[in-house]
């Protein structure tokens, strides 16, 4: 399977990694192969996540480091829908997703 990311997910990378790279570049770094190092991971074994289904019923999440990775499958494709902190009002996160 392959994995694939949303524009909000490569929004919310981008937004987290500037973040850790003007307090760290190092950390902002390791989050990053972390968060590959994950997704490869889901892509082989991807109902590991745990099902948020009272937000999505297709939605599932994986922590990374204080931050929620949330993906869907489809067919042989993970998506990856957002990367964001998980004490975030998640369930108005996903109101304006179909």
């Amino acid at each position: 399977m392959q994995y694939i990311l949303a524009p909000a997910a490569i929004q919310d990378l981008e937004e987290l990694t500037d973040y850790l790279a003007d307090i760290d570049l190092g950390s902002a770094e390791r989050l990053l192969t972390k968060f590959e190092n994950k997704c490869r991971y889901l892509a082989n074994f991807p109902k590991i996540g745990r099902a948020y289904s009272y937000i999505r019923s297709d939605l599932r999440g994986l922590p990374l480091n204080g931050h929620v990775i949330f993906y869907r499958l489809s067919n042989e494709t993970l998506e990856v829908l957002r990367v964001v902190r998980g004490n975030r009002d998640l369930e108005a996160l996903f109101d304006d997703d179909n």
